[in-house]
Order: structure tokens, then sequence, then C-alpha cells
């Protein structure tokens, strides 16, 4: 990088969320709570998937990439935001910042590929059963998984790589509890021109592009349904889409709904991100494990089996003294 190019702010500063001295202790503890349950939650969801050969189908392949991805992308955030909130130290570096920028970019678009792969998965499965087998075949969905990573680290790069390249003046303070994109932007001294330019069509096709395909793949599963409609295939089609059909809800709709229901900019971007860092993450795996039958088993045999390996020695112990 060249030298006028540098920044000259060695650290940024995160006001954080908009909570009342009083309540930070509140807050820390709710948000500490929601955080180890994403991460407890989501490691669970894997574990399940890894140890449970019914489990080992194109679908939970993705959801367990999916958990990964969840777990990472609310720990690029939380963990900074609990330990600004008690220790009231709001300092990030610069080079902090930028890394936690990258991974927040990379974690969120892989979230987001991975959720229109599954909705794609979804509509093979209904649409085209008979087939399911030859078309989602192991490679497919390890390319799909790849992809997905490969687009989201590019897409992740460029935006770092043209935000290095800006001017950091006197004002280095940010309104948000996270180092998010276009608040940097706002902090620019240079000229910011080029990286809205990539944002409107780079973040506009990363963006758009997996929610079309996601739309695309239930309008169709929707037609198949209504052209022949039975409640054998409504049940099927309600047990097929029904979890991943909730979260993709959960996902776009609080991002959606609160940006057209709250009128400040700061505050909708604050409680948008506390969304879809925090909360989403934390119910996806409420979501599949009690809307999933199979998931469900594969707890239970879980259970059963810990259960049996706590008890069988302690009682073999009791044996061998007598």
């Amino acid at each position: 990088m060249r030298p006028e190019n540098q920044s000259s702010v060695s650290e940024f500063l995160l006001l954080g969320l908009p909570i009342r001295p009083g309540e930070q202790g509140v807050f820390f503890t709710l948000f500490l709570g929601m955080y180890l349950t994403t991460v407890l939650g989501n490691l669970l969801i894997i574990l399940l998937i890894r140890l449970d050969s019914r489990l080992h189908t194109p679908m939970y392949f993705f959801l367990s990439h999916l958990a990964l991805t969840d777990v990472s992308f609310s720990s690029v955030t939380v963990p900074k935001m609990l330990m600004n909130m008690q220790t009231q130290q709001q300092s990030i570096p610069y080079v902090g910042c930028i890394s936690q920028l990258y991974f927040f970019i990379l974690f969120g678009s892989v979230d987001n590929f991975l959720l229109a792969v599954m909705a794609y998965d979804r509509y093979v499965a209904i649409c085209h059963p008979l087939h399911y087998n030859t078309i989602m075949k192991e490679e497919l969905c390890v390319l799909l998984v790849a992809a997905s990573w490969i687009i989201a680290c590019a897409h992740a790069l460029l935006h770092t790589v043209l935000l290095v390249q800006l001017s950091f003046c006197a004002d280095n303070v940010i309104t948000h509890f996270f180092c998010e994109l276009t608040v940097l932007l706002k902090l620019s001294c240079s000229d910011i021109s080029l990286n809205e330019l990539v944002i409107l069509t780079g973040g506009g096709i990363i963006s758009f592009l997996p929610l079309c395909i996601v739309l695309g793949s239930y309008i169709r599963i929707g037609t198949i349904i209504l052209r022949a409609p039975s409640t054998k295939t409504l049940l099927k089609a309600f047990t097929t889409c029904g979890s991943h059909l909730l979260v993709v809800s959960l996902f776009y709709g609080t991002v959606l709904g609160v940006y057209f229901l709250t009128s400040s900019w700061d505050s909708k971007d604050v409680i948008a991100s506390v969304m879809y860092t925090v909360v989403t993450p934390m119910l996806n795996p409420f979501i599949y494990s009690l809307r999933n039958r199979d998931v469900k088993q594969a707890l239970e045999y879980l259970s059963t089996g810990l259960k049996k390996l706590i008890y069988q020695p302690a009682h073999v112990c009791y044996l061998g003294y007598l």
C-alpha cells in the first residue's frame, strides 16, 4: 500500500448498542446467554449429523455447513461486543477492525449462499423425487458448498482491499457495535465512489441472486403442489421444506422488516444487525431440532448412548467390588 493511502487512524471506537449504563449488566447477561446457546446449539447439530449415519444426506450436509457458518458469523461480532460491554473499553485496533469486517462479510455471504443451495435441494427433493439421488450427488454437494465459500471469500476480499486503500483522518467513532462497511466508508476522508459502486453491483448480486434462487425454488414447489393438491402432498412438502422455509423467512424477514418499520438509519442498521448476528443463528438449531423428526431421533439416540456410556462403567465397577 502506498504511503499516501495509509490510514492515520490506529484504532476505532465502537459506540456499541444504544443501551443505558444502568442496563448494561442485564443486556450483557442476555446476549451472553444467547451467544452460548448459539454456539452449543449449532455445534450439537454438527455433532449429530457427523455421528448419525441416517443424517448423511445432502440436506444435512448443507445444514452442517450452515450451522458452522452461524457459529462463525455470530463469533465475529458478539464476543467483542460483550467484552466492550463488560470492560467499557470501546476501542478496536485498525487491523482488528479490518479483520472483523472481512470475516463478517465472508460468513454473511456464505450463509446467504447456503440458504439458496438448501432451497435448490428442497426443490429437487419435491419436484424431482425419483431423480433426487442422481441429481444431488456427493460431488455436486461438495461443489456447491466449495463454490459458496470461494465466491464469499472473493467478495469479502474485494471489499476489504478497496477499504484499506482509503484514508481515515480525525473521526474514528463507529456508531455501531462492530466494524460495519457503510459506517466505515462514512468516516473516510478519501473518495469512496468506487467502494459504493462495488457495493451496489457486487453486493447487490451477492445478496439478491441467492434470494431469487430461494424464491424461484419455492414458487416452483408451490406450483407443483397446487397442480395436484392433497393432504399427503401438502404434508410431504411441509415436512420437507418447513424448517428451511422458516429459517429463510427469519433471515430475510428480520432484515427487511426492520428496515421498513424503523425510521432512523442508525437504529435500523444496529437493530437489523442484532437480529441476524445474534437472534437468527441462535434460533436455527431450535427450528431444525423441534420441527425435524430425523434430528429429534438422532438427539434421542445420542442421549441414550451417553446414558449407557455413563452408567455402564459405574455398574461394572460395582460388580467388580462385589
